[in-house]
């Protein structure tokens, strides 16, 4: 197998590559240490059976540009095929504002098809490709070099079933019609505000056993300083200090460096130094946060006035068009959205889309009681009314 590591290498790959429909695409990346994931492994793949249709591309190699790489993601004439993309597209537009497209992710279009929810790499191998995945090298460190050849077979595997993959499921889609459906759920990947974590919104991430906005005030100071720190810095979050010190600080409200020495969860490097002195100064910014500048959590969801027998109509609708459809339940309408239509709410998810087509515009003529559910057998039937 090749692994390219010069950017004439990567030139001449992407070029041919840029002569087919479609080219598969996957990561090798650490962030246990760092707050950005590092990239350590690039595998590619375009149609073929020969040896140099798949290959590895090692982006630490010395002097190697990803350049030709981020031409090929412009290049709107090749499809870019991931499995579970979110991951590998955050490293590539941190690093270079770039998004592959046109990008189709068989994680996304098996669950239109009817795989379930979330289905892993592994199963779709099984049940399309026929075949295993040796999995032994999963938890390795990428960054190490030499790589040895099981880390580079493993590697390359996540690129090559992806071909068959890719194939058999653009197939079912068009021969279902639901191309659209996962276009639909792609475009979130393909929003950098999927990527962005700003400071000041850090905050609603933690969660707390109380609403009480001079809590939360100090809650979200405290949230946005360890985000800006980590993003500065290039740590983990909770190389900072975690969510149970967090919400510990802001239950204590410590004013001194000796206040922090008290603390039972922080850690020990965050009791002395910048990480100390920013926590003080967000602790008192929490607690002088002006009354009307105080966050407000949302309550929505308290002040909704649900419909019980409505609810429990609409989830035995739902279960009726997930056996139809094949589609996962709660791909189509989590818990919380059918709880909103039953309490009258109209702007959800559910409602809108292909979710609209599949299963919502017949939840709002259930709604607004124009249809009913009848058994059959072991079927629920909807019945005009």
């Amino acid at each position: 197998m090749k692994t390219l590591t010069t950017t004439d290498e990567l030139r001449s790959f992407c070029e041919e590559a840029a002569n087919y429909p479609y080219v598969t695409v996957d990561t090798e990346f650490l962030r246990e240490r760092t707050y950005y994931s590092k990239l350590c492994l690039v595998q590619l793949a375009f149609k073929g059976d020969g040896e140099t249709d798949a290959v590895l591309l090692d982006p630490l190699a010395k002097g190697l540009s990803l350049e030709p790489l981020y031409d090929l993601f412009r290049n709107e004439n090749v499809v870019k095929v991931f499995h579970a993309a979110r991951q590998d597209l955050e490293i590539f537009w941190v690093d270079a504002q770039v998004f592959p497209k046109p990008l189709f992710d068989t994680q996304v279009a098996a669950m239109v098809c009817g795989f379930g929810e979330q289905v892993g790499y592994e199963t779709l191998v099984r049940k399309i490709c026929k075949q295993g995945v040796d999995k032994t090298s999963r938890f390795t460190d990428w960054s190490r070099r030499p790589l040895s050849e099981a880390q580079k077979t493993y590697a390359l595997a996540d690129v090559t079933h992806l071909r068959l993959i890719y194939e058999y499921l653009r197939k079912e889609l068009d021969k279902t019609k639901r191309s659209h459906w996962v276009a639909e759920e792609l475009q979130v990947l393909t929003d950098p505000a999927t990527y962005t974590v700003v400071p000041e919104n850090a905050w609603r991430r933690v969660k707390t056993r109380t609403n009480s906005g001079k809590f939360l005030a100090v809650v979200r100071e405290l949230a946005a300083f360890r985000e800006e720190y980590a993003q500065t810095n290039n740590v983990p979050r909770n190389r900072v200090f975690k969510d149970d010190a967090l919400v510990e600080l802001a239950s204590t409200k410590p004013q001194t460096p000796a206040d922090l020495g008290g603390s039972r969860l922080l850690l020990r490097e965050a009791r002395k130094g910048v990480i100390a002195d920013g926590i003080l100064k967000a602790v008192e910014r929490g607690v002088n946060c002006p009354q009307d500048q105080m966050p407000q959590p949302d309550r929505s969801r308290e002040k909704m006035q649900i419909n019980g027998a409505l609810a429990d109509l609409l989830r035995v609708l739902l279960k009726a068009k997930t056996e139809t459809s094949g589609v996962a339940a709660k791909l189509i309408a989590p818990s919380a959205d059918l709880d909103a239509i039953a309490a009258g709410e109209r702007d959800v998810p559910a409602l809108h889309g292909w979710r609209l087509e599949v299963f919502g515009a017949d939840a709002l003529r259930l709604c607004e009681g124009k249809i009913a559910l009848a058994a059959k057998g072991q079927q629920v039937k909807v019945v005009e009314v």
